[in-house]
């Protein structure tokens, strides 16, 4: 179940629109479902350390159209073993966000984003007033709340819960 605010830090800015997750562990190893193997993995074309560096309940900022392509889950599966709480991004690829919401993996839509944060920067997003805050620079903006059946499924942390819950 969500809280009312969520506080982490900018773990990764990807830059690039279009940004197709499977890179966050490289093609090659898409088909990789050791998940200690996929942390070996995961990001060490971007930032050799991610893995050192990384804390639980750290976000991953992304450009316009993030998880573009044919979404896999390894690449978020990675993310959530080492700790990352969820990913920013300026838009989403519909079938990237879909499946991540239904694995219980918080997205939150927000346009500007990348203006708004550096790496490392503190931030704290409220789930009520839909803002996202850059602790540092006290600068805020709002996200796309999300629809009710999303919101519902993410309370319940993904879809076999969420579907449990209505019965």
């Amino acid at each position: 179940m969500l809280k009312d605010t969520m506080k982490g830090r900018v773990a990764f800015i990807f830059e690039q629109d279009d940004f197709d997750v499977d890179q966050i562990v490289g093609v090659e190893n898409i088909k990789i479902k050791e998940v200690d193997s996929l942390i070996k993995v995961a990001m060490r074309d971007y930032d050799p350390d991610f893995g050192s560096l990384v804390e639980t309940g750290d976000f991953l900022i992304g450009a316009a159209n993030f998880g573009y392509g044919h979404p896999h889950y390894p690449p978020m599966i990675a993310m959530r073993a080492m700790g990352i709480a969820g990913v920013i991004a300026e838009s989403f690829s519909p079938g990237y966000w879909r499946g991540e919401i239904a694995m219980g993996f918080p997205q939150f839509e927000c346009p500007g984003i990348q203006s708004l944060v550096q790496r490392w920067d503190g931030i704290e997003i409220n789930l009520i007033e839909h803002t996202i805050t850059n602790l540092r620079t006290s600068r805020s903006l709002p996200f796309t709340p999300w629809s009710v059946g999303d919101e519902e499924m993410l309370q319940c942390g993904g879809i076999v819960q969420y579907l449990h819950h209505r019965k």
